[in-house]
């Protein structure tokens, strides 16, 4: 028995919304990714100018860092379209998985661009550098910063409200991005006080550094989700407790309890056994009222119930 509601119905806790209503979800989630795009846009240009007028490989890795968040911006954008689009005879459990896999995407990105910055700085180290007009760098990266993380905040906000692995990926990027500005910012400022020039290329070293570890990061929590990784305890605690609330003596226990995620969908499956002498359509109504209660408390689950008689005439419940 198949749960076939539309993913954004009877999905309310106590009252309360889980999901926001579907022309309001995308409208909210297209518009954070917009703002993303805009804002990379602009501090691309901004540390592009700035590095040229500096010559600091630490502003120059900033924009190659902006550019590859940028990518993974455009990336997020058509995986939340691509997800949006309903289950077709091609892919009957819908394309919500497709966040996934722009969130592998968008790890393998920021993984290319902390080996360029990683390359580049070595290089810079071994073969020196002059940086000037610091006054310059440290204004751009300062604007960098506050707006990497007055975006990143507001896309993680986004991102669960809509349980997007993709908007969570993006807003991962972009408080890297701030963390790292934060990072060349401190170097540019000890570079005006001691002159210390070779501290550039150091602390562009840290931030490739700093970059690998997001993107490792990225990878290691996409992947655990396109292996199928079960859904977390605490929800298959929840789905055990709406089974052991449910009323009426018929229901005697469950088994093979399976649950997995794609993009914010959960795809659920259990046996519940029966007590000999139940009517099929008893069974039925039970099989409905715990996927109504499922639906309630855990957004975007998908629930599939077989039904089977039990020789038990007692209650016992049972995951296995």
């Amino acid at each position: 028995m198949s749960d076939s509601a539309p993913a954004g119905e009877a999905q309310r806790h106590r009252g309360t919304p889980l999901i926001a209503p579907a022309a309001v979800e995308g409208s909210t989630k297209f518009g954070a990714v917009r703002l993303s795009v805009v804002s990379n846009t602009i501090l691309i240009v901004l540390k592009v100018v700035a590095g040229a007028i500096t010559g600091s490989i630490a502003i120059v890795t900033e924009a190659v860092h902006s550019s590859i968040d940028l990518l993974a911006s455009i990336v997020a954008y058509l995986s939340l379209r691509k997800a949006d689009e309903p289950a077709d005879a091609s892919h009957m459990y819908g394309h919500a998985k497709v966040e996934n896999v722009a969130a592998a995407i968008e790890g393998m990105l920021i993984l290319v661009g902390a080996g360029v910055i990683l390359y580049e700085s070595v290089r810079r180290l071994s073969a020196g550098g002059q940086v000037e007009h610091i006054g310059v760098g440290i204004a751009v990266i300062g604007i960098s910063a506050v707006v990497n993380i007055v975006v990143s905040t507001y896309l993680y906000r986004r991102a669960r409200a809509h349980d997007s692995p993709a908007l969570d990926a993006d807003a991962a990027h972009l408080r890297a991005d701030a963390a790292t500005s934060v990072a060349v910012l401190v170097g540019l400022v000890l570079i005006e006080v001691t002159g210390v020039e070779e501290l550039d290329a150091i602390v562009a070293l840290m931030v490739g550094s700093a970059i690998v570890y997001a993107g490792v990061r990225i990878l290691s929590r996409t992947s655990r989700v396109l292996m199928d990784e079960a859904l977390p305890a605490d929800e298959l605690d929840v789905i055990r407790r709406l089974i052991a609330d449910l009323p009426g003596p018929e229901l005697v226990g469950f088994h093979k309890l399976r649950a997995r995620r794609a993009g914010s969908a959960r795809h659920i499956d259990l046996h519940l056994q029966f007590a000999p002498g139940t009517s099929l359509e008893r069974a039925h109504a039970v099989a409905h009222e715990l996927q109504a209660s499922v639906r309630r408390e855990i957004p975007g689950a998908d629930l599939l119930v077989h039904m089977e008689p039990s020789r038990r005439q007692s209650r016992r419940s049972d995951g296995a």
